[in-house]
């Protein structure tokens, strides 16, 4: 690894403190060289930012803008190539530079992390009990093997593993996704650190587990006093754990500051368009989302100036001209002082110059923002929506009809898919059942968007599949737009899927990489026999219906960022002109900013063609967004259904509630003075459900009942009754609405 470490520069503070930063990073620059004459990558370009034990710093930014790069070169865990500069200070000691053998003595003692994939986190071939040991072990050799496991399943009890003893010789594949995630935080509190550097902890987890993971890191700091880096893209999880924001684009800093005044009065265009572009679960019908259009830019080729100025709406022919400093807000330079710059150094654009010490920023604290238009927002108070270009959304035509009104698209009744569980190589038998769908029930309405939600495991993808396939189901009735899916002849079944067309999560895997956009588009036209100049005309017409130019028609996938790619999945989902579209969480893997525009397109869609939606989806904030009428599964069943409205205001399951509680809100002060239920444990097999209330494992409810209640829940399967006298339903023997506020 090429190091060149910066000299310690005098620390001039705006705040003089005595207490030394427990991590200190200054002007922290990564590059990674070119191979083969390609260009060098600047990764991250500037970086500075210091930590106080007890005190939670956030990192937050689009993927590829140098967040998980920047705590990767203070860990010393960057590969060889990387060429670092700056300096990273842990307790006042130069650590970047140091030898891996030195480092490995901080690394799990000083300072920890935890990493976004716990299963490549830990070894597969060890039990997590003698891995959680040696973590131990390795900074305490004489603590002895008796100690070290006494100290792991003093570990594993303390983030919530049940049967510590005993699952201290589990291996991580016997874990699930949250209870591997505890063990990576029991690691990186093992050997009580300072610092514990936490890469997107949530990502991927189902809010419930999430809601746990916040819960233990809380735990964490309260049991070690320790500083937390927190990087993750989820303005939620942001605005009510940690205490200062830091707002990367395109590898270097564009905002830092107070979280509480960062989300209340940003004065950067960038983090003001990520804090408008988030769904707020707490608010219903916000109108369209504010969209970022545009990509962040290559980190190879930089544009001249400002890095965000050709997505911004404001830009300025200054913007161009030099990259503006991260200056107090108030502080920044004229449009004189910026041409000055402009000459001064004119290879800004590479992000490679050197500051001279006066330059440096050193984070104190104060209020800072990369915009040279900072000042006049802050004067104008601006908010995103006054920057932004926000579209307008029509009402759906339909929906001015009464429900019972309206044309019936899809209806499912008692719906069952059961899997045979089987056990032998060779003389195979069977040994259970796999409950995935069990009584589903529910129905679509022209115009209108149900989304099916719950975590991962309660059979949201086995009811889609089972509905997309139009056979004949094993047990229950599917009907598409009237049609009985157990009658379809084979022809009958292809003339349907005209009607009905389904947008994937990953639109990477669906689209097919060796073929451009045209024949992506054009494929579902052509199988059903549409004439060749009819096709012609419509692939256009869908590229331009959903946001695209037509040049992109002869492009192919991997040239596509992935709000695009999904754009072109939609459009060849509408190829056909269905009435019905099952979206497969169709958002879950994109960045907020792009997200927002999906959300909106998908809107403007219904409300132009009158479409239905089948919306699938665990990010429940997206959902009181798009959805007209919601449906919560759990363990294969259906335990609420109803209007979006009394799903989220007055939710009646145990289960809703917890769900809705779990979900942050992008507000520091409600977020703060909300109180979450935290779950118990994990979903339970679908191969082995509870007798009764499948939920009574978890339940928050369940434990405040007494015996004889308790008894009707263990051995009497509630099914949906309604709950308000209208559409809300409830599977539950003390169902009792609760106002969320």
């Amino acid at each position: 690894m090429s190091i060149d470490t910066a000299e310690a520069t005098e620390n001039t503070t705006d705040e003089p403190t005595s207490e030394v930063p427990v991590l200190e990073v200054t002007d922290l620059n990564v590059t990674f060289q070119g191979l083969g004459g390609n260009p060098d990558v600047h990764a991250v370009r500037g970086v500075s930012y210091a930590v106080h034990r007890g005190e939670v710093l956030g990192i937050v930014g689009e993927s590829g803008s140098g967040k998980s790069v920047s705590s990767m070169a203070a860990m010393g865990l960057l590969p060889d190539h990387a060429v670092i500069t700056g300096s990273v200070r842990l307790h006042g000691e130069e650590i970047l530079g140091k030898k891996d053998k030195e480092m490995a003595r901080k690394r799990g003692k000083v300072i920890s992390m935890v990493f976004q994939d716990p299963l490549s986190g830990l070894t597969p071939v060890y039990t997590v009990g003698d891995q959680l040991a040696e973590a131990v072990l390795v900074h305490d050799p004489k603590a002895g093997k008796d100690k070290a496991r006494a100290r792991a399943i003093e570990l594993l009890s303390l983030v919530g593993i049940p049967r510590p003893e005993e699952r201290y010789r589990s291996f991580p594949h016997e874990f699930s996704g949250g209870m591997r995630q505890r063990v990576m935080i029991a690691m990186a509190m093992a050997n009580d650190p300072d610092v514990i550097i936490c890469d997107e902890p949530t990502t991927a987890l189902d809010v419930t587990i999430q809601a746990q993971i916040l819960d233990l890191l809380r735990t964490a700091q309260r049991e070690t006093g320790a500083a937390i880096v927190m990087i993750t893209h989820d303005l939620g999880v942001v605005a009510g754990f940690v205490d200062r924001l830091l707002v990367m684009y395109a590898g270097r800093p564009v905002e830092i500051g107070d979280v509480d005044e960062i989300y209340y009065k940003s004065r950067m265009p960038y983090t003001m368009g990520l804090l408008g572009a988030v769904p707020r679960m707490d608010q219903e019908r916000q109108g369209a989302l504010v969209p970022i259009k545009g990509n962040p830019p290559s980190l190879s080729a930089l544009p001249p100036g400002c890095p965000f100025a050709p997505r911004c709406p404001i830009a300025q022919p200054e913007c161009e001209l030099a990259e503006p400093e991260l200056l107090t807000i108030g502080g920044q330079p004229s449009a004189e002082r910026i041409r000055e710059l402009a000459l001064a150094h004119e290879d800004a654009s590479a992000g490679a110059r050197e500051k001279d010490p006066e330059e440096r920023i050193h984070d104190t604290g104060v209020r800072r923002a990369a915009c040279i238009r900072s000042g006049e927002i802050d004067t104008n108070d601006w908010t995103a929506r006054d920057i932004y270009p926000v579209p307008e959304i029509p009402e759906v035509e339909a929906s001015s009809q009464a429900r019972e009104d309206r044309a019936e698209m899809l209806r499912v009744d008692d719906l069952i898919k059961h899997h045979p569980l089987m056990k032998g190589a060779v003389f195979k038998r069977r040994v259970g059942t796999v409950y995935a769908v069990d009584g589903v029930s529910f129905d679509i309405r022209e115009g209108e968007t149900l989304a099916l939600v719950g975590e991962s495991g309660c059979g949201k993808s086995s009811t889609l599949m089972e509905i997309m396939g139009l056979e004949k189901p094993q047990r229950g009735t599917i009907e598409v737009m009237g049609k009985s899916t157990a009658t379809l002849g084979k022809r009958d079944r292809f003339a349907l899927r005209r009607d009905m067309q389904i947008v994937f999560q990953d639109p990477m895997s669906s689209l097919d990489p060796r073929m451009p956009v045209f024949d992506i588009i054009a494929e579902p036209l052509r199988a059903h026999d549409v004439p060749a100049g009819e096709v012609v005309e419509r692939v256009y017409e869908l590229i331009r219906l959903v946001g695209l130019n037509t040049e992109h028609a002869t492009r192919f996938p991997s040239e596509f960022s992935g709000g695009q790619r999904q754009r072109i999945g939609i459009a060849r989902a509408l190829a056909l002109e269905p009435k019905l579209l099952v979206l497969d969480e169709p958002v879950s893997a994109l960045d907020v900013s792009i997200q927002a525009g999906v959300v909106n397109l998908l809107e403007e869609l219904q409300a132009k063609l009158g479409l239905a939606y089948l919306f699938v989806a665990h990010d429940l904030s997206v959902v009181r967004h798009i959805a007209d009428r919601v449906a919560v599964m759990y363990l294969g069943k259906i335990v609420e259904i109803g209007d979006t409205t009394s799903i989220y205001t007055r939710p009646a399951h145990p289960y809703t509630q917890a769900l809705l509680s779990a979900i942050p809100i992008p507000d520091p002060e409600k977020e703060r003075a909300r109180t979450h239920i935290v779950l118990d444990g994990d979903l339970p097999s679908p191969a082995n459900p509870p007798s009764g209330c499948r939920f009574r494992t978890r339940c928050q409810k369940f434990i405040t009942l007494s015996d004889s209640e308790r008894e009707r829940c263990v051995s009497d399967e509630p099914t949906i009754q309604p709950t308000n006298g209208g559409d809300q339903g409830t599977a539950c023997h003390y169902a009792e609405r609760l106002t969320v506020s």
